[in-house]
C-alpha cells in the first residue's frame, strides 16, 4: 500500500508540472526541459510499433550519460547471452539523451515524460516492460508506481546514500522510505550503503553488488583503435595525460610542467573542445612559448619531445590513458574532479585537485596509494617531479591504481544474474 507521502505526490504532481509548463518561457532551462518533450509520445509510439515482439522487455532509466554508462555493461552482458531481448533507454537530461540517442543497443532512446500519473500510465502501456532498471538515482514516483502496478519488476542499481543527501532530511525520509519500498531489488555500490538502506529505510531487499563503472572502464580499456595512430609517436616515452582540464587546471599544470628539469611528453585534453575554449587554450600555450599541435591537424613532422599535443576533438580521452605514464584529471579546482577510474584502470598514478569529495572512488584511490591530491602549483610540481625521478614510486602508485579497479569489478555479474532469473521465468516453457 502506498504511503501518505507518495499519495500526496501523485495527487499534486499534475498541478506542479502544469504550473512549470506555464512559467517555462521565463526560464531557459525549464523551457528546454518542457519543449524537448513536445510530440514525445507520437514519436515514441511510431518507434515502438515497429519494434519486434520479444519475450522480455527491459526499460533502463538514467538521469544523464554518467548513469547510463553504469548501465551499459549490464545491457551488454544481457544482450550477449540473450540477443532477442528488447531494451528501452530513457533519459532525464538533454545532455544525456544527445550523447547517447544513437545507442545501437536500444530499440528506443527517449526523454522521460514529465512525471504525472497520466504520462506514466501511457508510457508504461506503450513500453510494456517486464523490468525497469533505474540507475543510481532520479526517482520519479508516478513512473515507478505505474511500472509496479503493471507487473514489472523494479531494480535500483548502483545505489548510493550519501550522508549529506536529501534522503535523510526528516521531512522527506518517509517519502523516500515509501519510494524505496517499490523496488524488488536494490543493488548498492558499498556495504555502507547497504546498511543505510536496511537500517534507516527498512529496505531488507538491499544488497551490495559494487559499482558497474569499474566493469565499464575495464571493458573499455580493451579498446584502443581511436589512438592507434598516436601510440607509435609516444613509444618508449614517459607521457603525462591531462584529461578533462579546465582553465585553472591548465594554469597550474603548465606552470609546474615548465618548471620540471625532466619533462614528460604532454597531451592536453580540455573538458570542452568548442572553438572559444580551444582558442583560449592555444593562446595560453602561445603566451608561454610552448610549441603545440592540434590532433585535428597533426602533421608527420610532429615531435612529442618538443611539442604538446592538444586534443581538440571528442572521443579520445578514455583510450588516450593507455598511452600515459602519469595522469592528471581535471575538475578538482572546480565543482568536482572528473572520472578518475578511466586512467586508473591502465595502472598509472593519478593526480587531481582538492575538490574530489563527491567522488568516493577518488578518495579511495588516494587511500590505496594509487592517486595523490595536489592543492597548488608547488605540490603538483613536487608530485610530478617524484614520478619523473623515481620510476619505482611511479610504478608502485600505478600498480595500486590498477589493482583498485580490478578488485572492484563484478557488479555487472551480480545484477545480470538477477535479471536473468526474471527473464527465465518470462520465457515460454
Amino acid at each position: 500500500m502506498n504511503g501518505l507521502a507518495l499519495t500526496t505526490y501523485t495527487t499534486i504532481s499534475p498541478l506542479l508540472f502544469g504550473a512549470a509548463r506555464m512559467i517555462s518561457p521565463l526560464f531557459r532551462r525549464l523551457h528546454t526541459f518542457t519543449s524537448l518533450r513536445n510530440n514525445l509520445f507520437e514519436e515514441l509510439e511510431a518507434t515502438v510499433r515497429s519494434t519486434a515482439k520479444s519475450s522480455f522487455r527491459l526499460w533502463v532509466h538514467a538521469a544523464s550519460v554518467g548513469e547510463f554508462e553504469q548501465a551499459r555493461p549490464v545491457i551488454a552482458a544481457m544482450q550477449e547471452k540473450h540477443p532477442d531481448i528488447t531494451i528501452f533507454v530513457s533519459f532525464l537530461s538533454d545532455s544525456g539523451y544527445n550523447a547517447r540517442k544513437n545507442f545501437a543497443g536500444a530499440a528506443a532512446v527517449f526523454y522521460l515524460p514529465t512525471d504525472t500519473p497520466a504520462n506514466a500510465k501511457r508510457l508504461v502501456s506503450l513500453l510494456e516492460p517486464d523490468m525497469l532498471m533505474l540507475m543510481r538515482y532520479d526517482f520519479w514516483p508516478n513512473h515507478l508506481l505505474a511500472a509496479k502496478r503493471s507487473g514489472a519488476h523494479l531494480i535500483l542499481a548502483a545505489a548510493v546514500l550519501l550522508e549529506n543527501s536529501q534522503y535523510f532530511n526528516p521531512l522527506l525520509k518517509g517519502f523516500y522510505r515509501d519510494l524505496f519500498s517499490l523496488f524488488d531489488h536494490i543493488y548498492t555500490i558499498s556495504a555502507k550503503d547497504t546498511h543505510a538502506f536496511r537500517d534507516r529505510f527498512g529496505c531488507l531487499q538491499a544488497e551490495t553488488a559494487g559499482d558497474t563503472r569499474f566493469d565499464q572502464v575495464f571493458l573499455r580499456s580493451r579498446n584502443s583503435g581511436k589512438v592507434a595512430h598516436l601510440k607509435p609517436l609516444y613509444e618508449n616515452r614517459t607521457v603525462l595525460i591531462a584529461g578533462s582540464t579546465w582553465q585553472m587546471d591548465e594554469t597550474l599544470l603548465l606552470g609546474a610542467w615548465q618548471r620540471l628539469e625532466n619533462r614528460p611528453s604532454l597531451i592536453l585534453v580540455p573538458h570542452q573542445v568548442n572553438p572559444e575554449n580551444m582558442e583560449r587554450l592555444c593562446r595560453s600555450l602561445g603566451e608561454r612559448n610552448i610549441p603545440f599541435a592540434r590532433v585535428s591537424a597533426l602533421e608527420r613532422s610532429f615531435d612529442p619531445k618538443q611539442q604538446v599535443l592538444v586534443i581538440d576533438e571528442t572521443g579520445y580521452l578514455a583510450e588516450l590513458y593507455s598511452i600515459g605514464s602519469i595522469a592528471y584529471v581535471g575538475g578538482g579546482f572546480g565543482v568536482n574532479v572528473h572520472n578518475t577510474l578511466e586512467p586508473a584502470v591502465y595502472g598509472i598514478p593519478v593526480l587531481f585537485g582538492p575538490r574530489h569529495h563527491n567522488s568516493p572512488e577518488a578518495e579511495e584511490l588516494v587511500a590505496k596509494g594509487g592517486a595523490a591530491v595536489v592543492g597548488d602549483e608547488a605540490s603538483l610540481l613536487a608530485a610530478l617531479n617524484l614520478f619523473m625521478t623515481n620510476p619505482a614510486a611511479r610504478a608502485a602508485a600505478g600498480a595500486a591504481a590498477g589493482a583498485f579497479v580490478k578488485e572492484r569489478t563484478g557488479a555487472t555479474a551480480v545484477i545480470s544474474r538477477c535479471i536473468e532469473h526474471y527473464l527465465a521465468a518470462a520465457e515460454p516453457a
